[in-house]
């Protein structure tokens, strides 16, 4: 089903049908095909699905350069500090410029898939009963409101347009028309929708569902929930409890249906008959042999390649992420965890350390014969030794797609797995005062850890990985829980270019990152002049182009 479901999107593009496209303000785009072109809403519906994909390595929807890069998580990588080099500014809050054409970019292209949503939506209410209609319905809104998650998380205020906005008044739309709680809102009123209206199961794989819906609503509620309400300042004020609860009642849909952490780690990264498994909740689906030259293939990340694979050695790993993955002593992360300036043969670590981290030495992808070496990194001086994994596949694999000089594969990219839900609820009940009923949720997410041995039996005597026990080792205090919990979202989704936005919505990116830079700038030279000003570098700014597009009725970011 995964195939036919590519294929028919694949159709829509090899035939041009969903290429070109002009600005969102003042015209329908090109790519979205209007009711007068076809009234057809399954093929609009997958044209909407279809926007999942329609990226470019410098424009990724997987947002690598903005949530792993942007964090204490990556470093930019490539040929140097000059190769794309608004993702180096990005990577050392430096030089962030209003006239990013990347930028400008992502915030056009998600409008492009906002726009094919609208028109779906605003199409199938138009034609009349028939038998699925409110689910259709309920699709294109959790899609629509996947493309406002992303824009609210790098922008904060953007202008919200919906299937009832003529295009003639998207121009008297401002982006600071809803506050940052009712854009919340906004977007969680789509989510809530495909709750009560999406099937518990979908026939194609691929289909959002119930469930997903509700994983991505507990999202929404628990980003909603750290108010930062003053217009100009990102700190947080409070943290509101009604919006937990919102959390917990999701979550539970999510706990209480089929979907399951997998058996081990590994399993969530690899191709194949691994992908749509029981943890993945929501994946862009993709694949090969569908009669076009290259297949449907994943853009976002094709630069992450080691150079001795291909092309082109992007978002590396960093000394940080790979020293927080070390477990010497009692199992448990390290206070004083950033302390080494290499991987250590001597130290232990926590298994995901050797599934997330392509490390000299060790098998590359898990595969025996082709060990990862340092030649293969492109430039060490700047971005060390180190290659992401989890995006990755082995070349051995029929799914590695060559398109010289990029080296791309189909492998589907989840949105949200299991273990996020799981530690999105922990987080609202650490923050609800109730970290007792956290622990058990926290420890799946370590036993899984800790029995993830399938594939890494090479580096058996490096990993070293305990639960919590309370009153043995650890005394789990409120405070404590917060901690831990923090802590585990980094081990357990690095690399998946969420961090840098948990750390904007704990209110903390500022303390984090510039001590981040404080201990890099030893390791990494182009890190001298590095320096996080808060109230202005949780958010990328409003394009200059956009505002000028507006007729500069949208108001630019604080500080920029």
């Amino acid at each position: 089903m995964k195939k036919a479901f590519n294929k028919i999107i694949t159709m829509f593009l090899a035939t041009g049908l969903l290429t070109g496209c002009a600005d969102f303000l003042n015209e329908t785009p090109n790519g979205v095909l209007s009711s007068d072109q076809v009234n057809d809403v399954d093929r609009l519906l997958t044209a909407t699905y279809s926007s999942l994909g329609n990226d470019h390595y410098d424009v990724p929807f997987s947002l690598w350069p903005y949530g792993t890069v942007r964090s204490d998580d990556a470093y930019k990588g490539g040929s140097g500090p000059q190769d794309i080099q608004v993702f180096h500014f990005l990577e050392v809050s430096n030089n962030i410029m209003t006239n990013y054409g990347e930028v400008d970019r992502l915030w056009f292209q998600c409008y492009v898939a906002i726009s094919r949503a609208n028109n779906t939506i605003r199409t199938i209410q138009e034609t009349g009963d028939f038998s699925d209609k409110e689910m259709k319905l309920a699709e294109a809104r959790f899609l629509r409101g996947h493309f406002y998650f992303m824009l609210k998380i790098l922008f904060k205020y953007v202008p919200y347009v919906d299937e009832n906005t003529p295009i003639d008044d998207y121009e008297s739309v401002s982006n600071r028309a809803l506050s940052n709680d009712e854009l919340w809102q906004k977007i969680a009123d789509d989510f809530q929708y495909a709750v009560d209206n999406l099937p518990q199961t979908q026939a194609e794989i691929g289909r959002a569902n119930r469930v997903a819906a509700a994983a991505y609503l507990a999202k929404i509620f628990l980003y909603k929930a750290y108010r930062q309400d003053t217009p100009d300042r990102n700190a947080v004020t409070s943290i509101n409890p009604t919006d937990l609860e919102k959390v917990l009642q999701n979550t539970e849909i999510v706990l209480a249906s089929n979907y399951n952490l997998e058996t081990d780690f590994a399993f969530n990264f690899l191709p194949g008959s691994y992908e749509n498994g029981k943890e993945a909740i929501f994946s862009v689906q993709y694949s090969k042999d569908d009669g076009t030259k290259f297949g449907r293939v994943n853009l976002s990340d094709v630069l992450s390649v080691p150079m001795g694979l291909g092309c082109c050695d992007f978002n590396k790993p960093s000394q940080s992420l790979v020293n927080a993955f070390r477990t010497t002593g009692n199992g448990l992360p390290l206070e004083n965890y950033n302390t080494l300036d290499a991987y250590s043969n001597t130290e232990k670590y926590d298994p995901r350390l050797f599934h997330t981290v392509a490390l000299p030495g060790l098998p590359y992808k898990y595969n025996a014969n082709r060990l990862y070496e340092e030649s293969w990194n492109r430039n060490p001086a700047d971005y060390s030794v180190y290659a992401s994994l989890k995006e990755n596949v082995d070349p051995d694999c029929d799914c590695f797609v060559p398109m010289v000089p990029f080296y791309a594969n189909t492998k589907n990219r989840i949105l949200i797995r299991f273990a996020d839900v799981l530690l999105m609820r922990a987080e609202a009940l650490i923050e609800l005062h109730r970290p007792q009923e956290a622990l058990p949720l926290i420890n799946a997410i370590r036993s899984r850890a800790k029995s993830s041995l399938q594939f890494t039996n090479y580096a058996s005597d490096r990993m070293f990985i305990e639960t919590y026990k309370n009153g043995i080792n650890i005394n789990w205090s409120e405070s404590v829980a917060r901690e831990a919990l923090r802590w585990e979202r980094r081990l357990e989704l690095a690399m998946e270019n969420g961090r840098f936005f948990d750390l904007v919505r704990w209110g903390i990116a500022a303390q984090t990152m510039n001590a981040y830079y404080q201990a890099e700038q030893p390791r990494r030279s182009y890190y001298a002049s590095a320096q996080f000003s808060a109230d202005k570098h949780e958010y990328l700014p409003i394009p200059e182009n956009q505002i000028r597009l507006s007729k500069y009725l949208y108001q630019q970011n604080p500080g920029y």
